[in-house]
């Protein structure tokens, strides 16, 4: 995977008020004052989506994507944050939540203050993060064949965890005639590079670790 750079920006928040606090010099940091969580928001590869980290487990493993407000009825958390004007998509991975704007028109400032709002009173409360199925590692079958079986754990020990670290994820959905089928989800859903590491990094990945891959696509 190419080197990505990333901005980071670490923010406190408050669910009763914000108190803006004089960014630290040499940081470009903003911060804002909390009593108890604190949360920090990370640049993704993807300009429309950002990655908030509670400082806590959020799903603890595995990962869960919320690509419509429909999507969300098994957690008060993402139903929350649709609630925001401007966003499109919410994600859960293990100890992240990543949002998507509808577009990159919209500015983050709006979304950002009340996606941290709402994820510091969600914490607060103490409630379930989901009530439904989350997405862990590749299940492994007994129907699989060999070269099945040796995709899906080269996804989950060396390309799954660099995917969930921009705040995304990758599903495996099949294997036919050499070619790998993965879903990308989390930052991954439009990203103007998600071309760019299914191809360059995904694909040449797995045709240099298993030689009966010819190609990998999304679906």
């Amino acid at each position: 995977f190419p080197v990505k750079t990333r901005s980071s920006y670490h923010s406190q928040c408050t669910t009763q008020s914000f108190r803006k606090v004089q960014p630290q010099p040499g940081t470009g940091a903003t911060h804002f004052s909390k009593r108890h969580l604190s949360i920090q928001t990370q640049e993704t590869p993807n300009p429309r989506s950002l990655k908030f980290l509670p400082g806590k487990p959020v799903l603890g493993s595995g990962t869960l994507d919320f690509p419509s407000p429909s999507s969300a009825g098994c957690s008060s958390l993402a139903r929350d944050l649709f609630e925001i004007e401007g966003v499109r998509s919410v994600f859960f991975g293990p100890d992240f939540i990543t949002v998507t704007k509808t577009d990159e028109d919209v500015e983050w400032t709006d979304i950002k203050r009340h996606a941290l709002e709402a994820i510091a009173k969600f914490f607060e409360s103490g409630g379930p993060i989901t009530t439904g199925a989350v997405y862990h590692e590749s299940s492994h079958s007994e129907d699989d064949d060999d070269i099945v079986s040796m995709i899906k754990e080269l996804l989950d020990t060396r390309i799954r965890p660099t995917v969930q670290e921009d705040g995304g994820d990758v599903i495996f959905k099949g294997f036919e005639d050499g070619t790998v089928k993965l879903k990308l989800v989390g930052s991954c859903t439009g990203c103007p590079s998600s071309t760019v590491t299914l191809k360059n990094g995904i694909q040449n990945m797995m045709q240099f670790y298993i030689p009966e891959v010819d190609n990998v696509e999304q679906v």
